[in-house]
């Protein structure tokens, strides 16, 4: 009995926290927990816009592909295209193809041409490294499309870390050719034609005012080539060192054998096109 009146008795001597250490407590809590939340939906807020924004640049770089095939054909026409981003910049990068066209196995004529990337950080949005889509053509990874309506750019999307330029994943555009064919009758001769188109990038000012690409066709040259009975293009990349190589551009092939009837007339035209960053404010 003596034992739990002593029990009792130190029971009565210990204190409670008071109201005020409470709500201190408590309130330091919320506040901790409301910062926490807070970072959660700031980040998956910015995640979620730069998602939907690297999914609209997708779109606009696939417009300049069919811009360019507008402007590298007519001398003097201009074209600007504007695009929003907030985490993302388009950039130009020259030379970065090389295409070699051999005649009768005989190196005749060589043609380089720059690209235009669009690169978001993947700290912004990023897929998976060594991941690859592609936009236009959407089944076709070749750099000669066959026919009228045939693209001249490949666009496809490509993230490959690590490179000397940085951490991105990219929309890329690459200048590709296109071939065409024809068979013409005159007096009773016959002449067989095949035709190459393919836009050269060249870079132009980029003040970077806005953000827009600027593209203006300033020439377009042919060079011919008579009694053709074999032609052959192979592409290389003059800057693979930058890590702008085979695997970057993932041709399915890098050399392309076209089947001519003999005696042909082969013609390639090429298109120069200036291309300008953020010219307009």
């Amino acid at each position: 009995m003596e034992n739990i009146k002593r029990n009792m008795a130190g029971l009565k001597k210990d204190k409670a926290v008071s109201p005020a250490i409470s709500s201190v407590i408590i309130t330091s809590a919320i506040i901790v927990m409301l910062l926490v939340v807070m970072v959660f939906a700031n980040n998956y807020l910015n995640a979620r816009l730069a998602e939907n924004e690297f999914s609209t640049v997708k779109q606009f770089m696939q417009t300049l592909g069919l811009q360019i095939d507008d402007v590298a054909w007519t001398i003097g026409r201009t074209q600007t295209t504007r695009y929003t981003s907030q985490f993302g910049q388009v950039y130009f990068e020259s030379p970065a193809l090389n295409y070699t066209v051999y005649i009768n196995s005989v190196s005749m004529f060589n043609y380089s041409t720059g690209i235009l990337l669009f690169n978001m950080p993947i700290n912004r949005f990023n897929i998976a490294d060594d991941y690859r889509e592609r936009i236009n053509p959407s089944s076709d990874s070749h750099f000669l499309h066959v026919g009228t309506s045939a693209p001249v750019a490949n666009v496809y999307v490509m993230e490959k870390i690590p490179m000397n330029d940085g951490n991105y994943i990219r929309v890329v555009l690459a200048p590709s050719i296109r071939m065409l064919n024809s068979t013409i009758t005159i007096n009773g001769s016959t002449q067989t034609y095949f035709k190459f188109y393919l836009p050269i990038l060249n870079a132009g000012a980029q003040p970077r005012y806005s953000q827009s690409v600027t593209l203006e066709g300033t020439n377009v040259t042919v060079q011919t080539a008579t009694l053709v009975n074999s032609v052959k293009i192979t592409v290389d990349f003059p800057q693979s060192a930058l890590g702008f190589d085979s695997d970057f551009f993932r041709f399915d092939l890098i050399e392309e054998q076209i089947n001519v009837t003999a005696g042909s007339i082969a013609q390639f035209y090429t298109g120069n096109v200036t291309t300008s960053l953020g010219v307009y404010a």
